[in-house]
């Protein structure tokens, strides 16, 4: 379908938690399709409609070769974790080491609205609890310890892009309530 913008840090939608999906339509494949292209493009093991400005609970990944996508999620965690290095597409050059469950099973939907189960460890695990964590106005440097993300905010207060100026918003054909832009 369509590249778009990815929102930066800064943002105010980044930290807005998305409403849910109803509509399982045509605006919504859309929506799927502009998120795995920008996620390809970019490239990213993951990208949830906010990063692009959408305030659904919506999200793509591409783990391993596999490209596939999730709405409405829901999470069952491990109590088996993994520290391990992340990074996000809405904070350019950034890379920490975060804590995460090793495994998820996630529930939610698909483009027509069909049931889904993913289950998944390591890096799928990680990109699934990343996804979801944006869906909520959360960021991964939120999760780092003290030092950790003092040294992540330095780091983004020297970057080239912090404080660019946002790209165009466009108007969700969703109904988001005030929650998308």
């Amino acid at each position: 379908m369509a590249i778009q913008p990815i929102r930066l840090f800064g943002d105010p939608v980044l930290r807005k938690p998305a409403l849910e999906v109803v509509d399982f339509d045509k605006e919504l494949r859309t929506l799927v399709a502009d998120l795995v292209d920008t996620m390809l493009a970019a490239p990213g093991a993951g990208l949830a409609a906010p990063q692009i400005g959408v305030g659904l609970r919506v999200f793509t990944w591409h783990v391993d070769g596999e490209v596939g996508h999730l709405i409405n999620p829901d999470l069952s965690l491990s109590d088996d974790v993994q520290d391990g290095g992340e990074g996000c597409l809405s904070l350019p050059g950034l890379t920490y080491d975060c804590r995460r469950a090793r495994a998820v099973v996630a529930r939610g939907f698909d483009l027509h609205g069909e049931p889904v189960v993913i289950e998944g460890s390591d890096l799928l695990a990680r990109a699934i609890q990343h996804e979801t964590d944006h869906l909520d106005g959360i960021l991964f440097i939120d999760r780092l310890d003290d030092v950790a993300r003092k040294a992540a905010m330095r780091e983004i207060r020297e970057s080239e892009w912090f404080g660019l100026e946002q790209p165009t918003v466009k108007i969700s054909p969703h109904a988001t309530r005030g929650f998308g832009l």
